[in-house]
């Protein structure tokens, strides 16, 4: 069976062009640590055909896309409280427990929603 169409030329190169960019995409995605590796990903190449009434000349329509894996979702927690006018607050939770102070990757002490209690670092004069 002969070739009809050489998908690497077609259209001046613009199908292959549309589906290197569009791998390039899904590359990236499977690379992206923030997704899910073992979600399938899919380049899908749509050539719509419609022919002039004389059936001589075909118009061609060309679309590449991408199907890709969304990030993760986040997850955090929030320590609700009440304001001193009994307003609802809120501050995410950065120790872990509530109530509990944590030592952060600097030496310093903070409360449970990551506030300064002791500075453990040598003040500089």
């Amino acid at each position: 069976m002969a070739n009809i169409i050489n998908l690497s030329s077609f259209a001046e190169g613009a199908v292959a062009e549309r589906f290197n960019a569009e791998l390039q995409k899904i590359l990236e995605n499977i690379a992206d640590p923030n997704t899910d590796a073992a979600k399938v990903r899919k380049l899908t190449l749509t050539l719509s055909f419609k022919a002039d009434e004389k059936r001589d000349i075909v118009v061609t329509s060309i679309q590449a896309k991408s199907a890709l894996s969304p990030a993760k979702h986040i997850e955090t927690k929030i320590v609700m409280d009440l304001d001193n006018r009994g307003n609802v607050t809120g501050a995410e939770l950065k120790s872990g427990i509530k109530g509990q102070s944590y030592i952060t990757e600097d030496g310093e002490v903070e409360t449970d929603v990551g506030e300064k209690v002791i500075s453990f670092k040598q003040q500089s004069k």
